[in-house]
């Protein structure tokens, strides 16, 4: 009896938003495959975690490894995702370097507990177990890197999703590593959902780590919530950047606009809001809407640009709607405010003034290359505004007096707040958002924890009988 073909495998387009046409396509998984992938992760969980010295050998090759196929990840990447290819060439080598910080980021040593009882106990600390990373659009290889490289560093086997907006280069990159990390250890699945779901509230997995929007995250909370997984949760923000009335414009302007506008603002901790002293409000407005028209906008392959696309349509659309509403509530754009005419999704970058406190473009994260300036008579009204949504990951102050303005930074209610720049992070500190902005802690050591339990071995100190 012949043996019946089997259906072709689904797969998905994946579009260059620079063209807004497919180019590729990656494959479109079916839930039900993650049992079978999450069982295989449990199955080489027990040899990855025995061996730390392995591990550390491991993520120094997919170091090198990646380093290696620099140029081909960066070009790839900036085909789905849009970013100019210097942003793409940066992006790899962070990913590089986030693998080397945690090869070389050991498990804390087994300590004893010293109480004043006569009994010997120690805490040791273990790998949970599978780690389910899921990745949203705006940087898949470096926060994949921020999710997996602790997770492994722990001796977690790791599933990661990417977004399906940006699926290609993030199997590429896990096929490259195929050579530097054993089968199993560390694996990709693609697909539309409810793929992502499934895999958070997967009973095999024990923790799930998750960056993108607050209602998504919540979702994801709650789906881990049946098999009580941990949660790692980095939601998004809507950060403030506080201008003093010492602010030296002409010297901040190019930090503050590249703050806002990198990656065509999509970036989870750019500066979404700008807040100006009264007097200083029109000379901000026109500097940063000077440098809006000046920019170059294109395709991220044209070594001219330096803006591209917005990456998929939908986010587009979300742009479009955000900023109209705020057009209709009375702000006026003092450059950009619209859709650039031609293939793609492009916008103009776009500098709103008038802009009404409560109009969404301030209360929401608009997550693209629009950003409201907005005037303030007092300190404490600049400071409660910034204070004034759900969003706490990142804010930031400006000014000349630097005690002065890390007063006012302590007073923002948020994960980091910077002075006279915005969103630089080391690999070592920790990063973490307030009220919706996240749950759990990445970054530094305290990344690796996240991916860590306590052991404790209790006995007395002689035997008994």
């Amino acid at each position: 009896m012949p043996t019946p073909e089997r259906a072709p495998a689904a797969r998905f387009p994946v579009a260059d938003p620079a063209t807004g046409e497919a180019f590729d396509e990656a494959p479109d998984q079916h839930p039900d495959e993650l049992d079978a992938v999450v069982g295989r992760a449990h199955r080489a969980w027990h040899g990855w975690r025995a061996d730390p010295a392995a591990r550390t050998t491991a993520l120094r090759l997919a170091a090198d490894t990646v380093e290696s196929a620099a140029a081909r990840l960066a070009r790839l990447l900036t085909r789905e995702q849009g970013k100019p290819l210097a942003e793409s060439h940066a992006e790899t080598a962070r990913t590089a370097a986030r693998l080397r910080y945690f090869a070389d980021l050991t498990a804390p040593e087994t300590r004893r507990i010293t109480d004043g009882r006569p009994v010997h106990s120690e805490i040791r600390w273990r790998s949970v177990g599978p780690v389910a990373a899921i990745v949203p659009w705006n940087f898949p290889l470096q926060l994949a890197a921020a999710k997996f490289a602790p997770a492994l560093a722990a001796g977690n086997p790791v599933v990661l999703k990417p977004s399906p907006f940006t699926p290609l280069t993030t199997r590429l990159l896990c096929s490259l590593l195929a050579d530097a990390l054993p089968e199993d250890v560390l694996t990709v699945v693609t697909g539309r959902e409810p793929l992502g779901a499934r895999l958070a509230a997967h009973p095999g997995i024990r923790h799930v780590t998750f960056t993108g929007s607050v209602p998504t995250g919540r979702a994801v909370a709650g789906a881990a919530a049946a098999s009580l997984a941990r949660v790692t949760l980095e939601l998004g923000g809507n950060d403030a950047a506080i201008l003093l009335d010492d602010t030296d414009i002409d010297r901040i302007a190019d930090r503050l606009f590249w703050a806002a506008f990198r990656n065509c603002g999509q970036v989870c901790m750019a500066v979404k809001r700008v807040y100006a002293p009264a007097r200083l409000h029109a000379e901000v407005v026109e500097a940063l809407a000077q440098r809006a028209k000046a920019v170059a906008v294109g395709p991220g392959l044209d070594p001219a640009t330096r803006l591209g696309p917005v990456n998929n349509a939908p986010q587009l659309a979300r742009v479009e709607r955000i900023t109209a509403q705020a057009l209709a509530d009375g702000a006026r754009a003092a450059a950009g405010g619209h859709r650039l005419d031609g293939p793609g999704w492009f916008f103009a970058p776009t500098v709103l003034t008038d802009v009404p406190p409560g109009s969404r473009v301030v209360t929401e994260e608009q997550f693209g290359p629009v950003l409201p300036v907005l005037p303030y008579r007092g300190l404490d009204e600049a400071v409660h505004a910034a204070n004034g949504t759900g969003f706490g990951l990142g804010g930031s102050v400006w000014g000349t007096d630097l005690d002065r303005a890390q007063a006012v930074a302590e007073r923002l209610e948020c994960g980091t707040a910077w002075i006279n720049h915005h969103a630089e992070l080391s690999l070592a500190q920790p990063f973490a958002g307030a009220k919706d902005s996240g749950v759990g802690v990445a970054g530094g050591p305290w990344g690796l924890y996240g991916n860590l339990r306590p052991f404790v071995v209790h006995r007395p100190e002689e035997p008994c009988g």
